[in-house]
């Protein structure tokens, strides 16, 4: 049976830089990682990009979401991702992990959506992770899940709640939250971009709905995913804040960090603050590439 060597075997025998593996977010994919990974590259850094249960080329892209588009086809097309759960997200990524930890050090990174299933992966494998990252990401320790934490006061900066004219179907029917990225309404494309990407330009902001897969499973959302202080609480930790996120707010991000940093007081966050949106980080990758390379191990 293959093992994996403890964390300070690792470091003797492997190779003492890390290796960054990166968690996407809700109707993403490992596409989006593509800017960071070349700027770790060029930092001289190896990367692996995750793509979870059902998203890359696993995703789904009926022909009633293409164009011209079908709503109420498409509104009734059942979803590949309605059972898929957190734990099939996190058991993929446990075994990525404990792959890419024979070469060394493991440094893994979640943005958004992607941070229930790094949580979930430091709680359940804590020795072979050397550092979480959180990039405007989801770390729940009061509330199970991010569903709980939007009924909270910090939430209400958000831009995304107005949005449900974007979404297609019923997601109780579906399994799935369901939004058309693909809408020709200017209004509601703008809108969408103040709540994603403001600091992009119109036609980045439209690349990178192109790269967007539309459904994403509840049963993920709606998962208890809260920290454990005996193991994902060990693990050093560092939250990465987006300062004009408009999708996750600010005083939410503060919230989580808050949040963990009392669960674990001898184990705080190591904070740092980005000048962007939710996703306006992909756009000057350097920044968050200087960051990552300049992680403690």
């Amino acid at each position: 049976m293959n093992t994996v060597p403890d964390t300070d075997s690792r470091r003797q025998t492997g190779d003492a830089r890390p290796t960054f593996v990166l968690v996407h977010g809700s109707g993403s994919n490992s596409f989006m990682w593509a800017p960071v990974q070349r700027a770790l590259t060029l930092l001289g850094h190896r990367s692996y990009a995750v793509d979870l249960p059902g998203h890359g080329f696993d995703a789904q892209y009926p022909a009633a979401y293409q164009a011209p588009q079908d709503l109420d086809a498409w509104a009734a097309e059942p979803s590949t991702l309605a059972g898929v759960t957190l734990r099939d997200n996190v058991d993929m990524v446990v075994d990525v992990v404990r792959k890419v930890a024979e070469y060394g050090p493991v440094v893994l990174v979640g943005a958004s959506l992607g941070g229930m299933t790094i949580t979930g992966v430091g709680n359940e494998i804590p020795d072979l992770v050397d550092r979480l990252v959180y990039i405007s990401a989801w770390s729940c320790v009061e509330r199970s899940n991010p569903i709980e934490y939007m009924q909270e006061p910090e939430f209400a900066d958000n831009l995304l709640g107005p949005l449900a004219a974007l979404n297609v179907g019923d997601p109780a029917a579906l399994g799935v939250g369901r939004a058309n990225y693909r809408s020709a309404d200017p209004a509601m494309l703008s809108a969408l971009k103040a709540a994603i990407m403001a600091d992009g330009t119109d036609a980045q902001f439209l690349a990178f709905l192109n790269i967007l897969q539309p459904d994403e499973s509840l049963a993920v959302m709606m998962s208890d995913a809260r920290v454990r202080a005996d193991t994902w609480g060990t693990i050093a930790r560092t939250y990465v804040r987006l300062a004009h996120d408009r999708s996750l707010p600010v005083a939410m991000q503060d919230r989580l960090i808050a949040e963990a940093d009392a669960l674990t007081p001898d184990n705080p966050y190591e904070v740092h603050t980005l000048e962007t949106s939710h996703t306006g980080f992909l756009l000057d990758p350097m920044k968050l590439a200087g960051i990552l390379d300049g992680l403690p191990l």
